[in-house]
């Protein structure tokens, strides 16, 4: 437990208003991609020393095709494979809420509010999903033999056989001066396989869609105003490395993230606080992470 939370709160604030100054300047532009990724919201824990996770920094995936599929849509000719389960979630329609109906007409799409979701019901996971040509598992029993090799992040992991370490994975995606984050929720386009696209350096191995190697929600397509067969740039990140956006509203639980009590000295777990100075200063810090993150949404892809 806290001895003195006031000073930390305190200590917060500062370190919030230093950080928002920072990322008023202007960076020097280079030809690489470089991100500087803002965190997202952080518990009123004591500091802690960083894990190497949370620092890393993945490669960007660049001038990638992107098509728009969504949860509930019904196979075609051009698309043969329905999306009312994916390749981790049996009952994947059923768990978002409904139908994500890609019409413009049927949906929210508001900058202003943050809103991006059907109108006609509130989605129980986030609507900002993607897809991309790899499955980590083969049935529900045992991880493809090149996982554990190639997946970055699967030795830290450690998951059970057959357990997915894909499933709700962070990415960052980046189109014409805009950058959102959305989560991995399902395999495609086309190939399941194409792990050397995914964590290596090729580019993807599907011929179909101009070569597309990313699946994007309409969520996504309405926040970043593309359109299905345009090329944008995507990466990894971290879960502590999402910033604060319409993207966090309704969010799918990561396959690295693990809900646990802090104990305290006394070997108990710790309980919140209710004291009112202490959530005014958290709201007003959660305010300059707004204002920080807004700044770095509007950012071109050489400056980040």
């Amino acid at each position: 437990m806290l001895q003195n939370p006031q000073r930390y709160i305190t200590y917060l604030l500062v370190a919030a208003l230093a950080f928002l100054g920072g990322d008023l300047l202007n960076a020097q532009g280079n030809s690489a991609p470089r991100v500087v990724i803002p965190t997202g919201n952080r518990s009123l824990a004591p500091s802690r020393p960083v894990a190497p996770a949370s620092r890393a920094l993945y490669p960007w995936k660049t001038h990638i095709t992107a098509t728009i599929f969504w949860v509930g849509e019904k196979p075609t000719p051009r698309n043969p494979t329905p999306n009312h389960k994916s390749s981790w979630d049996t009952e994947w329609a059923q768990n978002f809420g409904g139908f994500d109906d890609p019409n413009p007409d049927n949906r929210v799409a508001n900058h202003t509010t943050g809103d991006f979701r059907p109108k006609n019901f509130l989605p129980k996971l986030n609507p900002f999903y993607i897809a991309l040509p790899y499955n980590d598992v083969k049935g529900w029993s045992s991880h493809k033999p090149e996982a554990s090799r190639v997946i970055p992040w699967f030795s830290r992991m450690r998951p059970a056989p057959g357990k997915t370490v894909l499933k709700g994975r962070w990415v960052q995606i980046y189109y014409n001066n805009r950058s959102c984050y959305a989560q991995w929720e399902d395999c495609g386009p086309w190939v399941t396989d194409d792990w050397q696209y995914v964590f290596g350096n090729n580019r993807p191995k599907a011929t179909q869609n101009g070569a597309a190697g990313i699946d994007i929600s309409p969520s996504i397509r309405d926040y970043l105003g593309v359109s299905s067969g345009k090329k944008v740039h995507w990466r990894f990140v971290e879960d502590g490395q999402v910033p604060y956006g319409p993207w966090k509203k309704y969010t799918t639980p990561s396959s690295n993230q693990q809900v646990a009590a802090r104990p305290t000295t006394s070997g108990s777990p710790s309980r919140p606080r209710d004291d009112a100075s202490i959530e005014a200063q958290r709201e007003y810090l959660e305010y300059l992470r707004k204002l920080r993150d807004q700044q770095f949404q509007k950012k071109a892809l050489k400056d980040l």
